[in-house]
């Protein structure tokens, strides 16, 4: 199985499991002399046999993940890149947007906004940046398409 199967397999889990839990709560309680929709004991049976899927495919992603070099870092260094460049863009993207805003004056007379920030230069780092996160992302995508899972 290759590591972006299991990736796959692990989101699935992720919201059947989310779905089971859902389906446990609205089968908790039933009215007097009615049936349950679901049998709740069948319901936890299918929930534990998923969470014992999802544990051992984390571990084995987690392991993956830290074993598998793409150059001279693992797949956990470039996610880890990644997430924080994602974070690092958005809080980037969200000063140009508001160093933007110094245009909304209605009168002449009223106060004048000016920009603590070059606009210019921080559309540039986010380009840059966005580009970055791009490359980043392709690596870590094609390492999970070709590595196998451990």
């Amino acid at each position: 199985m290759k590591l972006a199967e299991a990736l796959q397999e692990r989101a699935d889990l992720n919201r059947n499991i989310e779905q089971l839990r859902v389906r446990l709560r609205n089968n908790a309680i039933i009215q007097e002399n009615e049936p349950a929709a679901e049998d709740p004991a069948e319901l936890l049976r299918e929930l534990d046999s998923s969470l014992d899927r999802l544990e051992e495919l984390m571990r084995r992603i987690n392991h993956t993940n830290c074993t598998v070099k793409v150059g001279d870092k693992t797949i956990t260094d470039l996610i880890a890149e990644r997430d924080t460049l994602s974070i690092r863009l958005s809080a980037f993207k969200e000063l140009a947007a508001a160093a933007s805003e110094t245009g909304r004056r209605a009168r002449m007379t009223e106060i004048k906004l000016i920009s603590t920030v070059n606009v210019k230069e921080i559309q540039k780092r986010i380009d840059s940046m966005s580009k970055e996160y791009r490359l980043i992302d392709n690596a870590i995508q094609a390492a999970n398409w070709s590595a196998d899972l451990l």
